[in-house]
């Protein structure tokens, strides 16, 4: 890379100051980086949406896409003289609504009655959320902008009279018109091969792997601004054709291809998988799967790419993509686990060749790309909310406890949750289309244009709906705690538990029952009874979802555990539990055991754990390591990470996220965390600069890492 080394430094180095400069401006941001930049303040200042209700803010079709279009014509250009691609997103038109940031964005359907129960067990239910589903990029990589536009027109032709398909397909056309606009005025502030290409791909498709991943960018940039959007494709298997072609056509050489890569991945930390199965089970790695690592591997900034590992394919990428985790320290790329996921999607009646199809786009999800939607990663339920429920409900003493009663109690209010997610998720299918419409992804879906139907309202062929369950191992831990110490070992009375939860274990009594709960058998210790309790309740979770995981309108719900974020906000929302968590402390991590109890470093127990306590459906329960960054002077420490992560597959587990830590470093930036600008720590399934996170988060996140961290 020497003759692009000074561009690349100083587009890093930019990179960095944009970073901090969102850390003064902004603060916190306990999510991805995105990848976007701050605007002039005198845009901030004069732009206002053409429509917009009373209470400021808007929702349906007509309104989206006038007001995307309005921001997509004024929109700030972006062009820097070191990078092959340009343009910069600095808005997210969904959260620009009045209301957004209190949750009071208008929904223009009243969903009252599932209040309750929403509320009852802190259901994150989904409705009125975007996105969190996969657009096809070779619909418009093949079309271009123009082609897109000419679909759609025709599209219109041919729905004439249909209200619903006309109302949409205008609105593309302006979506459309919009993003070009953009497009052509940022080219116009751009000189030499920069400036033609983006004048090209205001209507033409992209010839060359410089112009494909100039129209990725813009594509990406553009759904970002209109509802952040964040799934990416199978990008090896997207890019490679325009790569070997300028290869053989002598256009270009392996240090241009990288450094083409390097500036899209800059771009924006889309997800992106490489490596994995075509449909017929052959391996997919390609001479550019290594350039894309080599890219990320250039830059050392924020990222998120997955290698899929499978049978047939080559090791040299998987061994490749170990050997960056441990040099760069970054957290990237993930490894996802391809035998159980498949046999997962096939269970819900789906063929092999499908399932191979379905990649890992997103923080734990898969998705088809541009057929399936399946509101990914935003609905949830608090298992720890649904278990303080059922306890407090034998503690008064209906019916009597017991642990079969305190066991089936749970159950009852974890079908119960279940349900209301089941009935929420029809209702957001019915009405989504009107609240917030997929234009920029109903562009790279196969059948919103040609049906004239919204992707969340019938548009495209699966609806395969997602629900992930978070904080297992709390409600496990408790649920052993109690049969140990109260049931089993009698060492304090099932009223003398209730009491010291329900007061915190404030005072010195509740303090010594607070650790002797704590002292229990625990989930990851290997064969304990809190292992046992684990795999009971995720059958319990993956049962609990009404007419065999369908909703009532007869959509499929595809089960998962993951936490994301949300650790924090969860734990607030419950008090204390027989664990020995104290009231308002962070939920447990994914499906992850709680971190701490161990101190042997004991890696390969916690993979076994986090693999016992798969869904099974095809969805993901990710593996979160932490590894001492010692341990790169262990003998052959890569091959034993990929031994550690081809046990965990081959145990049933799905995805695997490490991060290499530092403690030293970490609890330096911790205390002082403007002097650690390019510090990246793997949060859950993304990776963002630790400056970005809330001090809270972040102090959570050192406590959790350097808790966790294994060291053989």
């Amino acid at each position: 890379m020497e003759k692009y080394a000074d561009r690349i430094a100083r587009l890093v180095a930019r990179k960095k100051e944009q970073t901090l400069a969102k850390y003064r401006k902004l603060g916190k941001a306990d999510e991805d980086d995105y990848g976007y930049v701050l605007p002039p303040e005198e845009f901030v200042k004069s732009f206002h949406f053409p429509v917009v209700d009373e209470a400021g803010s808007f929702y349906g079709v007509a309104a989206w896409a006038a007001n995307y279009r309005a921001l997509m014509e004024a929109h700030p250009v972006y062009v820097d003289p070191d990078d092959a691609i340009a343009g910069r997103w600095m808005f997210m038109m969904s959260r620009m609504r009045a209301g957004y940031k209190l949750s009071l964005a208008p929904f223009p359907a009243d969903y009252s009655f599932l209040h309750e129960e929403q509320e009852r067990y802190d259901l994150t239910h989904g409705i009125g959320k975007d996105a969190h589903f996969a657009p096809d990029y070779q619909i418009g990589l093949k079309l271009g902008w123009g082609g897109l536009k000419a679909k759609v027109e025709a599209s219109l032709a041919a729905h004439r009279g249909d209200a619903e398909a006309e109302e949409l397909l205008h609105a593309e056309i302006q979506a459309i018109e919009g993003v070009c606009n953009w497009i052509e005025r940022t080219a116009m502030a751009a000189d030499g091969e920069v400036r033609r290409i983006n004048l090209k791909l205001v209507s033409d498709p992209p010839e060359t792997l410089h112009e494909a991943c100039q129209w990725i960018a813009w594509f990406n940039m553009a759904s970002r601004t209109y509802n952040r959007d964040g799934a990416g494709g199978q990008l090896d298997e997207i890019l490679r054709p325009y790569y070997e072609r300028d290869l053989a056509d002598g256009r270009i050489d392996d240090e241009d291809a990288v450094f083409y890569l390097a500036c899209l991945l800059l771009n924006d930390p889309h997800y992106y998988q490489i490596g994995g199965p075509d449909s017929d089970g052959n391996d997919r790695t390609s001479r550019i799967s290594y350039l894309i690592l080599e890219a990320a591997h250039v830059l050392k900034i924020s990222c998120n790419l997955t290698i899929r590992v499978h049978d047939k394919m080559e090791e040299g990428l998987f061994r490749r993509g170990v050997e960056i985790l441990l040099a760069d320290n970054l957290g990237y790329p993930r490894f996802s686990g391809d035998n159980a996921l498949i046999a997962g999607f096939t269970r819900n009646g789906f063929s092999t060749e499908l399932a191979r199809e379905r990649i890992a786009l997103g923080c734990n999800w898969m998705s088809i790309p541009g057929r399936e939607y399946t509101l990914n990663d935003t609905v949830k339920i608090n298992l720890m909310k649904v278990f303080e429920v059922a306890f407090n409900q034998i503690a008064e003493g209906t019916p009597p406890f017991s642990m079969d009663a305190l066991h089936q109690c749970y159950r009852t209010h974890l079908k119960k949750a279940a349900l209301c997610i089941a009935r929420g998720l029809d209702f957001h299918l019915a009405h989504q289309y009107r609240n917030e419409p997929e234009l920029l992804l109903n562009l790279l879906c196969y059948g919103p244009i040609e049906k004239g139907r919204d992707a969340s309202h019938g548009g495209v062929d699966f609806y395969n709906m997602c629900c992930d369950g978070a904080g297992l191992a709390v409600v496990a831990d408790s649920f052993a705690a109690i049969e140990t110490q109260v049931v089993e070992g009698k060492k304090i009375s099932w009223r003398q538990c209730v009491d010291a939860v329900h007061g915190n274990f404030s005072g010195k009594e509740g303090e010594l029952i607070r650790r002797l709960l704590a002292s229990s058998p625990r989930f990851g210790q290997g064969g304990s009874s809190a292992d046992r309790w684990a795999v009971e309740l995720t059958r319990d979770f993956v049962d609990a979802f009404p007419n065999h995981r369908h909703t009532p309108e007869g959509r499929l719900i595809i089960p998962g555990l993951f936490s994301w974020a949300d650790t924090l906000r969860f734990g607030k929302n419950v008090g204390a539990t027989p664990n020995g968590r104290r009231a308002g402390e962070p939920s447990s991590h994914g499906a992850n055991p709680c971190p701490g109890f161990r101190k042997d470093g004991a890696a390969t127990a916690v993979a076994k754990a986090v693999a016992s306590v798969q869904c099974g459906y095809g969805n993901t329960s990710p593996l979160q390591l932490e590894i001492d960054a010692a341990f790169v002077n262990c003998e052959d420490p890569v091959s034993r990470l990929m031994a550690l992560f081809r046990t965990h597959f081959d145990l049933g587990g799905t995805l695997v996220n490490v991060n290499i830590v530092d403690a030293r470093t970490l609890r330096a930036a911790q205390k002082e965390p403007e002097k650690f600008p390019d510090l990246i720590v793997r949060v859950t399934g993304f990776t963002s600069y630790f400056i970005m996170l809330s001090p809270e988060f972040r102090d959570f996140v050192v406590k959790r890492i350097i808790e966790e961290r294994q060291d053989d």
